[in-house]
């Protein structure tokens, strides 16, 4: 899968308000009500990581998540990473 150029990638991020863009890698962060509510959504994120093959860098210090996405392998963004950042909004609810 081919890098995405800039304007690709700025042209991607108009559909993700909530992620940035820096280092070579989209990056979002989510905080939850509490602990046992961020793991439970990064147990539901595992789950469509290992169905598109493709996994984040992520960590979580009790009720904040944070994740970066890039395609290792091509060095940058990917649309494989809008793939997983779509999956991801479609599980995790950011409270406000």
């Amino acid at each position: 899968m081919p890098k995405l150029t800039s304007d690709e990638i700025e042209q991607c991020m108009l559909r993700f308000p909530d992620w940035e863009y820096y280092d070579n890698a989209i990056h979002a962060e989510f905080e939850f009500e509490n602990f046992k509510d961020c793991f439970s959504a990064m147990s539901r994120i595992a789950f469509e990581c290992e169905a598109l093959n493709h996994h984040p860098n992520w960590s979580n210090v009790y009720n904040v998540l944070t994740i970066s996405l890039s395609t290792h392998s091509v060095g940058g963004v990917t649309k494989k990473d809008f793939e997983l950042a779509d999956a991801i909004e479609n599980i995790v609810e950011p409270e406000e």
